[in-house]
């Protein structure tokens, strides 16, 4: 009995010991279990952006399954795609553990990085005018913006934009060229066939060219626009931005070509006017006037600046269009000179007739405003007859204030007589200055008279080139003689008070054919 109690605690062993060998033994091989060697760290743990990605038990894969993620998800869109990447590797050692097949790591990857894609970047094109920069999303639409420039001043027929690479530049960079289109190519061609066959006529090409040029009667021009091109200049990048940073193409047509108001500043020049201003800006002259806050419209001086507003687009177009037109034209005048007679003497010989004639010119304009002509070819209808002018070449003296200093008493013109007896009309200008003050001559002539002269004291009296003649009064001492000549400026006599004063003072005239006048209207300031 006690052997078959020992035989059966000895096959419960038996028993119990096989059964956990077996279990430790289907542990150790069960799928996705693997006995490691005891060689520091062996057993990985990879996360990516805080999620857990799977065990591995070789690092030296890592890295090029997160590239080959990086690969997926980026050639699951079109565009340049940025995500957030963040991966951690943690190992350690352990003498056997779980790991997972490299394709469930790299899934689970690629689900990580999706999850952490920041945005999405979309290949577009950056249009850069001058400092003026906007976005589309093609390079179609850019040219497409470019060629409404053109089409906006007529030039669809004959002209296209071409976009090229700028060859002087390190990086690709577009800039844009505005070239002739097909048909206006095959106008190129046809002309010179024409010119060819000329040749056979017995004439060189150059001789036809010159033919044409010369001889081409007003109906044979070829109207139209004949060259465009941007005044700016034009830069295109490629880039990449979100979506929502690009202009559509409706839009970025109105930003780039319809006219903006933008600040300038114009300086007045010598025979400017404000309407010849407003004529010249094309701006209203009211509106001049209300940007400026003016008050008085005929004040204007050399040199002043006034504050405009233009309305000009971001992109400008020049373009050359040859035009016919009939206008009204007067001839140039006609000057006769008379060596006898000073400049301000002029006479009308001939009145002018205005003249119509028939006109094929080269315009050049900067979008809507015209900056030259050049007539290529005239008809006169009816011939304009020009104004025939005389004129004196002799420039007339001058005349300067005759006393240095002093105080204005009495001007020319109606006043209170300071005396009894005294004018009320008063004939010249008084400035009163002490005796002995000096006297000059207020320009060169010849005495004709020096002494007293009744009510005027002590007077002198110079007859000048251009027929005047001035008169200084009321002298203390007179130093010049009658008959002698005097130039400018040179001493004549001392102010005193001789005669009807009531102080020390020089009255002087000015007279025009006898009659006094007021100096003041004739010295030089």
């Amino acid at each position: 009995m006690k052997k078959i109690k020992r035989s059966h605690k000895k096959h419960k062993f038996t028993y119990i010991k096989a059964t956990m060998s077996t279990l430790f033994l289907g542990i150790i091989f069960l799928n996705g279990y693997t006995p490691f060697e005891r060689t520091g760290e062996n057993c990985f743990h990879i996360q990516v952006n805080g999620l857990d990605v799977g065990t591995l038990g070789d690092k030296s894969h890592v890295e090029e399954l997160l590239l080959q993620a990086r690969k997926t998800v980026a050639s699951e869109s079109s565009e340049l795609v940025f995500m957030e990447v963040d991966m951690a590797v943690v190992g350690e050692e352990v003498l056997w553990g779980r790991v997972d097949e490299e394709e469930e790591v790299l899934s689970r990857m690629v689900e990580a990085l999706r999850a952490g894609v920041q945005e999405s970047m979309q290949r577009s094109y950056t249009l850069k005018i001058n400092e003026y920069i906007i976005s589309l999303a093609s390079v179609e639409d850019v040219r497409r913006v470019l060629q409404a420039a053109i089409d906006k001043y007529g030039g669809g027929d004959r002209f296209a934009v071409e976009l090229k690479y700028d060859t002087d530049r390190e990086f690709g960079v577009l800039t844009a060229d505005v070239v002739s289109t097909a048909a206006a190519v095959e106008e190129v061609r046809s002309d010179m066939e024409a010119g060819i066959q000329s040749l056979f006529a017995g004439l060189t090409g150059a001789q036809a060219m010159q033919k044409e040029g010369d001889e081409r009667e007003l109906e044979e021009f070829d109207l139209g626009i004949h060259s465009m091109n941007f005044a700016e200049e034009i830069e295109i990048v490629e880039t990449y931005l979100p979506e929502n940073q690009l202009t559509g193409l409706e839009d970025a047509i109105n930003l780039v070509i319809m006219e903006q108001e933008t600040a300038s500043v114009y300086e007045v020049v010598a025979g400017d006017t404000l309407s010849e201003i407003a004529i010249k800006l094309n701006i209203p002259m009211d509106r001049i006037v209300e940007m400026n806050d003016m008050e008085n419209v005929d004040d204007l001086h050399v040199g002043d600046q006034l504050f405009i507003t233009v309305p000009e687009p971001e992109l400008s177009v020049r373009r050359t269009e040859e035009k016919f037109y009939e206008e009204i034209y007067d001839a140039e005048p006609l000057y006769i000179d008379n060596d006898s007679w000073y400049t301000n003497q002029v006479v009308l010989r001939q009145p002018p007739s205005a003249g119509l004639r028939r006109v094929v010119a080269d315009v050049t304009y900067l979008n809507e405003k015209e900056i030259s002509r050049e007539i290529l070819k005239e008809e006169v209808v009816m011939e304009a007859k020009a104004k025939v002018i005389e004129r004196g070449t002799i420039v007339p003296p001058t005349y300067v204030r005759p006393v240095s200093g002093g105080r204005t008493t009495s001007s020319f013109g109606p006043r209170k007589a300071p005396l009894a007896g005294a004018s009320t009309n008063h004939k010249g200008v008084d400035w009163a200055v002490p005796t002995g003050t000096s006297v000059y001559a207020s320009s060169g002539g010849t005495v004709v008279r020096a002494g007293w002269g009744s009510g005027y004291g002590y007077v002198v009296y110079i007859d000048h080139e251009d027929g005047r003649q001035t008169r200084y009064a009321h002298l203390s001492k007179i130093l010049v003689k009658v008959g002698q000549k005097v130039k400018q400026n040179d001493k004549i006599a001392l102010s005193g008070m001789t005669g009807n004063v009531t102080g020390p003072h020089l009255h002087f005239e000015i007279l025009i054919n006898g009659s006094q006048v007021n100096p003041e209207k004739y010295l030089d300031k």
